[in-house]
């Protein structure tokens, strides 16, 4: 990695640690945020929740593909993929807050063990879905700067952490779905 490089990382690396913070707080902020208690004539949006546990589950067949790619050493097929694994997180992103905003929570309905286990695989979500955005952003800063063994390291550890996040909010949209009103 010649020091053209190096320079672009540093540079990516103040946008990650502010998206690492910003993202966050600004779900967590618009979560609470619900704008037909605010007064807006807004139709609650009950059709987004399926719309975006399957852009999830695409999220989580994109990471698979794109893990067998690299494997296969198509690093432009990874890197398209990575890509769209990305952008369609982000999308999840606006849907999820959008839903959120026009809609009144849903409560889980399971009882015994399974309330146990929905609160459990929620919960592991939730952390890590906050967890997982500066590996992203660091593991993306490293390919596009050519730091490649660096980012094989941090890649190692996105992957999984990822993966979990995306299969998770699937398993969380299916159990909690019979109880949408």
């Amino acid at each position: 990695m010649n020091s053209v490089d190096i320079e672009k990382e540093k540079k990516y690396n103040k946008w990650i640690i502010v998206l690492s913070i910003v993202i966050p707080l600004a779900v967590a902020a618009l979560f609470g945020v619900n704008l037909r208690e605010l007064g807006f004539d807004v139709q609650p949006l009950t059709i987004l929740p399926p719309i975006y546990a399957t852009i999830n589950g695409f999220t989580a067949i994109v990471l698979v593909i794109a893990f067998i790619a690299i494997k296969n050493k198509n690093i432009v097929l990874h890197e398209s993929l990575m890509t769209t694994a990305i952008w369609s997180s982000v999308v999840f992103l606006v849907l999820y807050v959008a839903y959120h905003m026009t809609s009144d929570s849903t409560k889980f309905g399971g009882e015994g063990i399974i309330r146990y286990i929905y609160y459990f695989i929620l919960i592991t979500h939730i952390l890590l879905s906050v967890v997982i955005i500066p590996f992203v952003l660091v593991t993306y800063v490293r390919a596009i700067t050519n730091n490649i063994e660096k980012h094989k390291k941090i890649a190692r550890i996105t992957f999984p952490l990822w993966l979990y996040v995306a299969v998770s909010g699937v398993v969380v949209y299916l159990m909690i779905s019979p109880y949408y009103s």
